[in-house]
């Protein structure tokens, strides 16, 4: 089949480097790619939001199946845009409807969706300018930390997590008086803190069945033992020691299961990935956030994990077999450790050569996946925060975190900076 993967980044590449090893692709097209996707099929120059240029190369491309892979395409309504023309409607779209994609477009309609089906969360309230002062008073009243969300899309930068009321207060004004996140900030969603490990859990669903395809712990502080500033994440390990068989049982019974009989009740149409945000709360998942799509880069981490054929996995979610489908995971530990750009996550500049790409051996042990790259003339240049991320195997997680130290050690490009403590806790 003909497959076209919207997005740009290192989930992309991720993405496309699986799909083609798939014996039902015939052709893969990406739009808009980047350096590492050209390697791997055809990149589109059509913008993610394209919609009606997107619709034009999935008709002349005939296209069967389109994967979205950023979030934005999803929440603006790609799925419904695709389903509703008769020139695209027979194209199995991977993602939900704009409705489905509130789980992750809107704090407020997730919080509600997952009171309605007892679903563990934190507690929470929401507020707009018109009940600010409730608001404040709210806050001034609440235990700390606190914890204030962005209702809507805002680039991942929409969470506050506040140590003092003062803070809190300070921040609720930025987001709803002063706009902070544009129109994504109009609600704001305030949350208790949760004390535990964050995780997360990935799900394939056709709206009433799913299969889980992976699980991975995320580094989200740009410095070495989780300090500094957040960032949208310096690296993972895959499978995580602690969630064995009774935590994936817990997470399966009290969260996966009611989720997705959840999206069944209320007939959202719902074709593609759910990823859940997960805090393991002393051996008791709660849900953070739902994703209505594969996160970054913790696709890099949990593909190359994945045995199964993904494509056969993804058509599943059309035919109605996917509950037939036997989900098998290559043996060993993974490790992705990112390379990120001088200045990151704050100012940066771009368009730095990157030398040593070459040097990679591209093999099961070691996999290179390009995230903000570009290209200049005919050289690869950085063209992003994240630049590039190395997943490497090993029989231990210590063992996949040095083989993928040692492969980015020979890449160079202006700034370059990684974690090299990712996975520290489960050394040994």
């Amino acid at each position: 089949m003909n497959i076209l993967l919207i997005g740009s980044g290192g989930r992309e590449h991720a993405l496309a480097w699986k799909v083609a090893q798939s014996y039902h692709c015939d052709h893969l097209y990406i739009a808009p790619g980047n350096p590492g996707t050209a390697a791997i099929g055809t990149n589109l120059p059509i913008s993610i939001d394209d919609f009606e240029g997107l619709k034009q190369a999935a008709i002349a491309h005939q296209i069967d199946m389109m994967i979205v892979g950023p979030e934005e395409p999803l929440v603006k309504g790609i799925f419904d845009f695709f389903a509703n023309d008769p020139a695209t409607q027979a194209i199995n779209v991977i993602g939900p409807s704009a409705a489905a994609a509130q789980l992750e477009g809107s704090k407020a309609f997730s919080k509600h969706f997952m009171q309605r089906h007892q679903i563990p969360t934190a507690g929470y309230a929401e507020f707009t300018i018109d009940n600010y002062e409730q608001g404040r008073q709210y806050i001034a009243a609440h235990s700390l930390p606190i914890v204030l969300k962005a209702d809507g899309l805002a680039a991942g930068k929409g969470v506050i997590i506040a140590t003092t009321h003062q803070e809190a207060l300070e921040s609720f004004e930025s987001m709803l008086q002063h706009k902070q996140f544009g129109t994504a900030s109009a609600r704001v969603v305030i949350e208790e803190f949760l004390t535990g490990i964050e995780v997360s859990v990935f799900a394939l669903t056709d709206g009433k069945n799913y299969q889980i395809i992976g699980h991975a712990k995320d580094y989200k502080r740009i410095g070495e033992g989780d300090t500094g500033l957040n960032t949208g994440g310096m690296g993972c390990v895959s499978p995580v020691p602690f969630m064995d068989e009774a935590f994936m049982a817990k997470v399966e019974e009290k969260i996966v299961r009611p989720t997705i009989g959840g999206i069944s009740k209320e007939g959202l149409a719902y074709k593609g990935f759910v990823f859940f945000g997960l805090m393991n709360c002393d051996g008791e998942p709660s849900v953070i956030e739902y994703n209505c799509r594969l996160g970054d880069p913790e696709t890099e981490v949990i593909l190359p994990r994945l045995q199964t054929d993904l494509v056969s996995i993804l058509a599943a979610t059309d035919n109605g077999t996917l509950e037939d489908v036997n989900i098998e995971y290559n043996e060993g530990a993974f490790a992705t450790v990112m390379a990120v750009s001088g200045g990151y996550p704050g100012d940066y500049q771009k368009g730095f050569p990157i030398n040593g790409l070459d040097l990679i051996p591209q093999n099961q042990k070691t996999t290179l996946f390009q995230a903000g790259t570009g290209f200049k003339d005919d050289s690869i240049v950085t063209n992003g925060g994240r630049v590039l991320t190395i997943t490497a195997q090993g029989n231990t997680i210590t063992e996949a975190v040095e083989t993928a130290k040692n492969a980015l050690n020979m890449i160079q490009f202006e700034g370059m900076n990684f974690r090299k403590d990712i996975g520290y806790e489960f050394k040994g």
